[in-house]
């Protein structure tokens, strides 16, 4: 996507080095963070410096190529194996993590015959690297076609509203929720974004309202708290959101707040779709009940950040010192709540005999 007039991945690797869109810093300030090795690539998923089901997919394949180059002969097997538990450890909901971790390393254990051969061994690195940038370009590709697929969803004079953020930051480009949006704007149609702020770390208000600006897409930012009333006036066309994770019965884990703004679109007769590529689906997770849900710091709802008059980034705390928080970041929508699934390779029904017809 384009930022500054140059176009950007939001992860990407080059000499060996990781370079990330540093989204904690987002949308105040936009600069690249570069992570020089696996650990530190483990750390960049685990704080948040890069997020979204696509984006930590690339960066979690990026991190297993990157503990290949870093592994000795000596060591080498367990290196690589410490490596992938630790990248593995980082976020426990998003598959296309596990997806990315899993294409790289599965490549690895494959080729490695003799690593005990040095043409082999040197050759096991360029296979890491080959196959993390294959992984990145996929999910940038699979992004432009949900596009495409989501694209024919959107009618002229359409408002689209969204949670969270799964738009080109959340993956290697394009996005998926997003996507559709971009596609239809670019070809011409009005289009109209309601953006949920999406507590507590207001991926709505900082990361997709900063996208829509720079691709000059017309939208407001809303309290999560206005969806439903939006809906109901008759404000909303159509509701699309990302997945983190899709079960094997079309149960879907997404961004918290989620699962209540699928029950208000049924309630309210608005069509409510899910866009995410297929390697955000994972057959062996029979159903949502099965989805481990990450709980993440109460600091996250106890303290806000933000720029002061100064124009400084500062973090303020909102709630009493007493008082604890729980802070579950992914909520599971039934597949009963939802319209279709737009995937790369088009657009399903939220069931089993679909998903697996699509991913056969």
């Amino acid at each position: 996507m384009l930022v500054n007039n140059k176009n950007y991945r939001t992860v990407w690797m080059q000499d060996n080095k990781v370079s990330l869109i540093n989204q904690l810093l987002l949308p105040h300030k936009f600069e690249i963070f570069i992570s020089n090795n696996c650990q530190e690539t483990a750390n960049a998923i685990k704080t948040m410096i890069v997020r979204g089901a696509g984006a930590i997919g690339a960066a979690g394949a990026y991190g297993v190529a990157q503990a290949v180059l870093e592994a000795d002969k000596d060591n080498f097997s367990q290196y690589i194996e410490n490596a992938v538990l630790s990248l593995k450890n980082t976020r426990p909901t998003a598959q296309n993590l596990f997806a990315g971790i899993d294409f790289v390393y599965d490549a690895i254990k494959n080729a490695a015959n003799n690593i005990q051969n040095k043409d082999n061994f040197n050759g096991l690195r360029r296979i890491a690297v080959q196959k993390a940038d294959e992984f990145a370009d996929y999910d940038a590709e699979s992004c432009r076609k949900i596009g495409e697929y989501g694209n024919s969803l959107i009618k002229d004079d359409f408002t689209i509203q969204t949670h969270c953020n799964a738009g080109w930051l959340a993956f290697v480009d394009w996005g998926s929720a997003l996507s559709p949006v971009y596609l239809a704007h670019r070809s011409g149609k009005k289009v109209f974004v309601f953006v949920d702020e999406t507590r507590p770390r207001n991926q709505g208000s900082s990361l997709t309202a900063w996208e829509l600006a720079n691709e000059k897409v017309p939208h407001a930012i809303i309290a999560d708290n206005a969806a439903g009333h939006y809906m109901k006036e008759g404000k909303t066309n159509i509701v699309i959101v990302g997945a983190d994770r899709i079960a094997a019965n079309g149960d879907v884990a997404n961004k918290i707040g989620t699962y209540e703004k699928a029950v208000l679109a049924k309630e309210n007769e608005i069509p409510f779709y899910v866009a995410a590529p297929t390697t955000t689906f994972d057959l062996n997770c029979e159903s949502g009940s099965k989805i481990p849900i990450e709980e993440r710091s109460e600091d996250e709802l106890h303290y806000i950040h933000g720029i002061d008059e100064n124009n400084e980034l500062k973090k303020v705390r909102i709630a009493p010192k007493e008082s604890a928080a729980r802070n579950p970041a992914f909520d599971v929508t039934p597949a009963k709540y939802i319209t279709g699934i737009i995937t790369e390779k088009g657009i399903v029904k939220a069931n089993k005999e679909e998903i697996r017809k699509i991913l056969s």
